[in-house]
């Protein structure tokens, strides 16, 4: 994995990394090469409208408000311009779009409006099914969290893939054994000593996300580079220490994404 732009490589930018918003930071989305995005949190405040409208598909993970909050942003964009937004996830995502963030009271009803061609075009995706979406090979896998939730395997034309946890917490043994990504992007919510929150809560913690990694090293026979996202902004400094010392532990790169941060796999 590197920085910077080759025109070959899948590009990645986290457009949001963490669980909190200020003026320096985001609510989770990421972006693959511009037209491919990953969770909703924060997908409008860092593009530009022609940006959004580059915007061929949106994979959402679950319906915990701060991976959905920019749907309703970016359909008002599609909208105004007349186009489409395909979303893909599952229909527990649906139901919470449909009854409360697109409800056509909280605001306008983007998956039936306008009639007869709505701005949203949502499709339901059945986890371990591989689909194709925006050019891309997309493998859907259950992860553990609080309320049903997905991960994404996401590959490219070349073959490289990157895999995004979403908001999971530990036990992903079953996950790990359908994917091979080159790079995983998982959530750190918190730093060790929550611990016993995140297991409560599908969360995990620096120590959890090593016990996860070496069984996923057991498994696979290897570990892919870890990009960790999802932080608490006051614990960030704790977390980003403990995540050194796992990284040395387990001998391979684990660095905390912000927002900007753009990859190349």
């Amino acid at each position: 994995m590197n920085s910077g732009n080759e025109d070959s490589a899948m590009n990645i930018k986290l457009l949001g990394a963490h669980n909190c918003e200020s003026e320096s930071t985001k609510f989770v989305s990421l972006l693959i090469d511009e037209c491919l995005a990953l969770d909703a949190g924060g997908l409008t405040a860092g593009l530009s409208f022609l940006a959004q409208r580059k915007v061929k598909a949106l994979l959402l993970t679950h319906h915990h408000y701060d991976h959905i909050r920019d749907v309703p942003a970016i359909a008002m964009n599609f909208y105004l311009g007349g186009a489409t937004l395909n979303i893909y996830s599952t229909s527990a995502v649906y139901q919470v779009l449909a009854s409360s963030l697109l409800d056509g009271k909280l605001y306008p009803n983007f998956l039936e409006r306008p009639t007869g061609e709505p701005t949203i075009r949502f499709t339901v995706i059945e986890p371990y099914r591989p689909e194709p979406v925006a050019g891309y090979v997309v493998l859907t896998v259950p992860v553990h969290h609080s309320v049903p939730t997905v991960g994404y395997q996401v590959t490219a034309p070349d073959g490289k893939a990157l895999f995004y946890t979403g908001d999971t917490g530990p036990g992903l043994v079953d996950c790990w054994k359908r994917v091979s990504p080159q790079l995983l992007i998982s959530e750190v919510t918190v730093p060790n000593r929550y611990e016993e929150f995140a297991r409560e809560s599908g969360h995990l913690s620096p120590g959890l996300l090593q016990q996860e990694l070496v069984i996923f090293r057991e498994l696979k026979g290897y570990l892919p580079e870890v990009v960790a996202i999802h932080m608490n902004p006051e614990l960030q400094g704790e977390i980003e220490s403990e995540l050194v010392s796992v990284a040395k532990e387990l001998n391979n790169r684990i660095v905390l994404g912000y927002e900007g941060m753009e990859l190349c796999l």
